[in-house]
């Protein structure tokens, strides 16, 4: 097998990997979710992270953020999806998660700046959402808001544009669900994980 096939099937194994013990912290706290779909889901992700940084596009430094967003991503959306919750059984500890990531990322190549930023991002992105729903109870969750301030912290470190491009394509991804679904109610969180996932994995492009 050619080294990059074998790095990119260890890749998404490992990612598949990910979801069962996610599926398992879910169903504990009554959100079941899909194993397989999670299972591929992360799969695809991690796969697809792994590609950008074997083609030279992505600084190895970068990687393990995007990697860590996308394990917690995968069986966050679906839980969602599935029983409009974000529970805090996965929304909190991807504090800790992405902050290690996040400090890998600033001690392996990245510098100090990436961890300024992912604090101040926490705090803005956090902090914003916390307003919306204040202002408007209906239009957000309490989960929203919690997941809100960890992926704060991915856009922060990914680069300041990274976190109002995240916000709007945020909405306007759930704003087109809304639309084609005709639903009064449309989660908003695979929305915000999607949109942050897209600046993770391309934070230049932001």
């Amino acid at each position: 097998m050619p080294p990059t096939i074998f790095v990119l099937a260890t890749a998404a194994a490992a990612g598949a990997a990910t979801a069962p013990p996610a599926a398992w912290a879910l169903d504990r706290v009554k959100a079941p979710i899909p194993v397989r779909r999670a299972a591929v889901l992360a799969a695809v992700g991690v796969l697809l992270v792994t590609a950008c940084w074997l083609a030279g596009s992505r600084p190895a430094w970068w990687l393990p953020v995007p990697l860590a967003l996308t394990v917690v991503a995968a069986p966050l959306a679906l839980a969602d999806l599935r029983h409009l919750r974000l529970p805090d059984v996965l929304t909190l500890p991807a504090y800790p998660l992405f902050g290690a990531a996040i400090g890998a990322a600033a001690l392996g190549g990245g510098g100090p700046s990436v961890a300024v930023r992912a604090a101040a991002g926490a705090l803005l992105f956090g902090a914003a959402h916390a307003a919306v729903r204040s202002a408007a109870p209906h239009s957000l969750g309490a989960g929203d808001v919690k997941l809100a301030g960890s992926l704060g912290a991915v856009l922060g470190a990914a680069g300041w544009p990274a976190l109002a491009v995240a916000a709007v394509l945020a909405a306007l991804l759930s704003l087109a669900v809304a639309l084609v679904q005709r639903a009064r109610r449309v989660p908003h969180g695979p929305a915000l994980l999607a949109a942050t996932w897209l600046c993770a994995l391309f934070p230049g492009a932001a």
